[in-house]
C-alpha cells in the first residue's frame, strides 16, 4: 500500500529546483537531454495522479470530520435531555429496548448496569411469559404469626413526676433515626425520674430539613398519651433557659457515651448531673439506650411510644390517605393499618369513592435504599470505576469524615469482602431481579419508596420496561399536592412510610436500613400475620448474583426463592436486637394461644 510520505519523496527527485539537483549538475543535464520527452509525460501523468490523491485525502478526512460531529451531538442530546419514565412497553420488546438503552448510555451507565444486562433480558423474557405466581408470593406463614397481638399500650406503674430535673435531647439523623431516639429519651426519662422537654432535631447537611417535631408529629397527642408514664414539657422553665449548659458541664454529646449504653451508665453518669444542675442536654442523641438488658416495664415503654404515642400531625395523615387510595386505585377499600397510619382520614379512602367498590389493587412496596449517604457510607463498590470511587470519596470526606479518617488509617475489609458477606446495599437491578425470581408478575403495582437514587432518576427507566405498573409518591400525587412537603425531607419520608407500612407485600433491600426495620415491625405489631415482608439474605444473594454472567433464569430463579424463603418465618426478638424490628416479645406483643 501506498503512503502519503511516499508521494511526499517523489516529486522532490523529479523537479529541477530539487536540493538533489543542486549537489549534481551534470547527471541532472544528462538526464534531461537523453530523456526530455519521457521527464515530461511522467511529470504530467505525475501531476494528474497527485491531485487525485489530494482530492481522495480531503473527501476522507470530511467525511471523518462529519461523522464526528453527529456523534457529538447525538451525545450532547442524550446528556443535556431528561430521562422520563417511558411508555409501558410489550413483552415481546422489552428485551431489545434494554439492551438498546443500555448501549447508548455510555461507558459510566454502562459500568453501573452493564453487568447485569444478561440477567435482565432473561428477567424480560420470563416476565413475558405471565406465569402464575406462587401460592405464598403474597402472604405471611398466618399460623403461627397471628398468635401474637399488640399489648404494649398497657400499663402497670404508676406515673412519674420527673422531680429529678429536666432531660434536654437534640436528636440527629432523618426521620427515621430520630424515631427511635425520640422513644429511647422517653425511657431514659423514666429512668431518671426526670421530665422530658419535647426533642429537637438536628439540622444534618445530609438530609438538609429544618422539620422540628410539632412539623411531623402531633405534639399534644404525644404528651397527653405518655402522661401515665413520664412528665413532658414544651420548654425548659424561665430560670433554667438562661443557663450555659456547656459552663456548667451539663452538655452530653453522642462521643461522651456508649453507642449503646446500659440504664446503669445513665444512673451512674447521667443522674449526678441532672441533680446537680437540674437539666442535662444530650446533643446528637440516637441509638444510645441497649435492647438488653432493660426492665420489662421500661422495654414496654419504649415500645408504647413508637407503636402508639407517635402519630403524624394531619396534613401528612391527610396527604398518605390520598397517596394509599391511588395506590389502590380509588378502591375504596381500608386497609387492615390505614387507621393507625393516617387516623381518621382513613375514612376519606372510603367516603370518596362512591358506592362503585370494587376489587383493590394489591400492591408491593419496594424500598431501594441506594441514596449516595447509603451508598457512600456502606464502604461497597458498584461497578463505576475509578469516577465513582472519586465521587463516594469526596463525600465521604464532606458528610464522614470519621469514616474517611478511618479508611486511611486502617485495613478494612475489601469491597469484595463485603459484598460477600452481604453488606453491600442491593441496587436497583439486584432488587428488580430478586422481585422477579420470586414470581411477582408483569402487571404488579410497585411502589417506590426512597426513589432519590444514587446515579439519577434514570435508574429506574429501565426497570419499568420490566415493570411498566412501578411508581413513586412523585408520580401519583401532583406537584401542587406535594408543594407542602417540598424541600422537608423528613416529611416526605413520612409519607413513604405510609406508603410502605400499608402495602400488601413490602420488600426491603436492606436489612440495616432504620425505615426498613421500623416499616417491617410495624407491619407485625398491626398486621395480624398477614403483611407479608420480604426480607432477603443478602450474603445468599451475592453468592447467587456473582454468577450472574453464565447462570441460567430457572436455577436462578430457584436459588433465589430459597434464600428468601428461609427468612420468611415466625420469629421473636432475639436477645439484644431491636423491638422496633421485632416486636414478637413479652414487653410489646402478647400470645393468645
Amino acid at each position: 500500500m501506498v503512503s502519503v510520505s511516499d508521494f511526499d519523496v517523489v516529486p522532490d527527485r523529479c523537479r529541477s529546483n530539487s536540493p538533489i539537483s543542486s549537489h549534481s549538475p551534470r547527471r541532472i543535464s544528462s538526464s534531461r537531454r537523453s530523456h526530455s520527452s519521457s521527464s515530461l509525460s511522467f511529470s504530467s501523468w505525475y501531476r494528474r495522479k497527485r491531485t487525485k490523491v489530494l482530492l481522495a485525502l480531503i473527501a476522507l478526512l470530511a467525511s471523518f470530520f462529519v461523522v464526528n460531529w453527529i456523534m457529538l451531538v447525538r451525545l450532547q442530546h442524550q446528556h443535556d435531555g431528561p430521562h422520563p419514565i417511558p411508555k409501558p412497553t410489550p413483552p415481546s420488546s422489552v428485551s431489545v429496548s434494554l439492551q438498546g438503552k443500555w448501549n447508548k448510555s455510555g461507558n459510566r451507565k454502562k459500568s453501573q448496569k452493564g453487568n447485569y444486562v444478561r440477567m435482565l433480558a432473561l428477567t424480560a423474557h420470563a416476565l413475558a411469559e405471565n406465569k402464575r405466581e406462587p401460592k405464598d408470593l403474597w402472604l405471611e406463614p398466618f399460623a403461627p404469626a397471628s398468635v401474637w397481638r399488640p399489648c404494649a399500650d398497657q400499663r402497670n406503674w404508676a406515673p412519674n413526676e420527673g422531680n429529678n430535673g429536666y432531660i434536654l435531647v437534640t436528636a440527629n439523623g432523618g426521620i427515621n433515626q430520630q424515631r427511635v431516639a425520640v422513644c429511647n429519651a422517653v425511657v431514659v426519662a423514666r429512668l431518671l425520674n426526670s421530665t422530658l422537654v419535647v426533642p429537637k432535631f438536628m439540622y444534618s447537611s445530609v438530609w438538609r430539613d429544618v422539620s422540628q417535631f410539632s412539623d411531623i408529629y402531633q405534639e399534644e397527642y404525644f404528651i397527653n398519651y405518655l402522661t401515665p408514664d413520664i412528665r413532658i414539657v414544651r420548654e425548659l422553665p424561665n430560670e433554667l433557659q438562661s443557663l450555659n449548659l456547656e459552663a456548667i458541664g451539663s452538655v452530653v454529646t453522642d462521643v461522651d457515651m456508649e453507642k449503646e449504653a446500659k440504664p446503669r451508665f445513665y444512673l451512674k453518669h447521667i443522674l449526678p448531673i441532672i441533680l446537680k444542675n437540674q437539666v442535662v442536654h444530650f446533643v446528637g442523641f440516637g441509638n444510645r439506650l441497649a435492647f438488653d438488658p432493660i426492665p420489662f416495664e421500661l422495654q414496654r415503654l419504649r415500645c408504647r411510644c413508637n407503636f402508639h404515642a407517635l402519630q403524624f400531625v394531619p396534613r401528612i395523615q391527610e396527604t398518605g390517605a390520598l397517596l394509599l387510595k391511588r395506590l389502590r386505585e380509588h378502591a375504596g377499600l381500608i386497609g387492615p393499618l390505614d387507621r393507625y397510619l393516617v387516623g381518621p382520614f382513613a375514612e376519606s379512602i372510603k367516603e370518596e369513592s362512591g358506592n362503585h367498590e370494587k376489587k383493590a389493587s394489591k400492591y408491593l412496596a419496594l424500598h431501594l435504599r441506594f441514596e449516595i449517604d447509603m451508598v457512600s457510607h456502606s464502604l461497597c463498590e458498584f461497578g463505576g470505576g475509578e469516577e465513582e470511587r472519586k465521587e463516594l470519596e469526596a463525600y465521604r470526606e464532606i458528610h464522614f469524615p470519621a469514616l474517611a479518617l478511618l479508611k486511611k488509617t486502617t485495613k478494612l475489609p475489601s469491597p469484595s469482602e463485603l459484598r460477600a458477606e452481604g453488606l453491600c446495599p442491593l441496587t436497583p437491578e439486584e432488587a428488580i431481579l430478586m422481585l422477579a425470581a420470586l414470581g411477582f408478575n408483569r402487571k404488579t403495582h410497585i411502589f417506590v419508596a426512597g426513589s432519590n437514587l444514587y446515579g439519577g432518576s434514570s435508574r429506574l427507566v429501565a426497570l419499568t420496561s420490566l415493570y411498566p405498573k412501578l411508581v413513586t409518591k412523585e408520580n401519583l400525587l401532583s406537584s401542587a399536592e406535594l408543594e407542602p412537603f417540598a424541600n422537608y425531607s423528613s416529611q416526605l419520608a413520612a409519607l413513604d412510610f405510609i406508603g410502605c407500612t400499608a402495602s400488601d407485600a413490602f420488600a426491603m433491600t436492606d436489612s440495616g436500613s432504620q425505615l426498613s426495620s421500623l416499616v417491617s415491625g410495624y407491619r407485625i405489631y398491626y398486621g395480624g400475620g398477614k403483611m407479608a415482608t420480604i426480607r432477603p439474605n443478602k450474603r445468599r444473594l451475592a453468592s447467587i448474583f456473582v454468577k450472574n454472567s453464565t447462570i441460567e433464569w430457572r436455577v436462578f430463579e430457584q436459588r433465589v426463592r430459597k434464600a428468601v424463603r428461609q427468612t420468611k418465618h415466625v420469629q421473636t426478638r432475639p436477645k439484644a436486637r431491636s423491638i422496633y424490628r421485632y416486636p414478637r416479645c413479652k414487653e410489646c406483643m402478647c400470645r393468645t394461644d
